[in-house]
């Protein structure tokens, strides 16, 4: 695959994986560790988090195809993890400040965080086309996160001990060849059953129409219509723990950083 982008970090070779049991004992949510969490949406799957005095950058990418017209998210940040191997999800060569770099299913610790990547098949047919999708799971700010990345096959039940009940998830929704469509993305989140629930992965103004086969995100909104859902005009959205719902999930969708011109 001529997109796929061979990933060799030296900073991700220095961290100890231990191996991942069935059952990994996370600590529970909860209003310490500050209690909040700072989401700033980069385009396609990619996000800064911001909490517990720490900064994580998801999935920086290359203006190539369905992020063609997104500003790089060359951004410092602790630690930087990714979901796949490909151009638009795995770009992390030449960030700022030498960050730790994880790509591979594991379990780390670092700076006092403990972060777990579950591997998801990016696409239907056992990962043979576009190789292995990394789910990442981990609390920040006192809240339990879910990075499904690009995940295209369904989650199994194994996976599902593994990724627990997240307080916030991240869910691809738009489709193509190698990530959940709206529906397939509506069972994820049924599964997952988070409080608080951001789709990804879908087509946005920064695409370049030729070379992304994704769906918009309004597919996939009209099949959750019913659910409480907010479109927020920002790219940033502060998450409290307070404000977290007893029953049930949000959906906020995050509107776009600006793209280039």
């Amino acid at each position: 695959m001529k997109r796929r982008q061979l990933l060799h970090y030296a900073s991700a070779g220095a961290i100890t994986a231990t191996v991942i049991s069935l059952i990994s004992h996370f600590q529970p949510a909860s209003a310490e560790g500050n209690g909040s969490l700072m989401i700033e949406y980069l385009g396609h799957t990619s996000f800064l988090y911001i909490g517990g005095g720490l900064r994580i950058l998801a999935n920086p990418f290359r203006a190539i195809g369905c992020t063609a017209g997104y500003r790089l998210p060359k951004i410092e940040a602790d630690l930087v993890i990714i979901s796949s191997q490909l151009w638009d999800e795995g770009a992390a060569e030449n960030l700022p400040g030498n960050p730790k770099v994880l790509y591979e299913p594991g379990v780390y610790e670092i700076k006092g965080l403990r972060i777990q990547g579950v591997g998801i098949d990016h696409d239907l047919k056992g990962g043979k086309q576009f190789g292995t999708n990394v789910a990442w799971r981990w609390i920040q700010g006192g809240l339990r996160i879910v990075h499904l990345g690009g995940a295209a096959a369904p989650i199994g039940i194994e996976q599902k001990i593994l990724l627990g009940t997240p307080d916030i998830a991240m869910i691809p929704v738009g489709g193509g060849r190698k990530a959940y469509k709206p529906n397939e993305g509506k069972q994820a989140m049924e599964i997952l059953k988070p409080k608080v629930m951001i789709p990804t992965h879908y087509l946005t103004e920064a695409a370049d129409t030729e070379a992304c086969d994704l769906s918009p995100v309004d597919e996939f909104l009209e099949l959750v219509k019913d659910m409480n859902i907010r479109q927020i005009n920002d790219n940033k959205l502060l998450i409290k723990f307070q404000d977290l719902p007893k029953e049930g999930t949000l959906i906020r969708v995050l509107s776009e950083k600006p793209v280039l011109k």
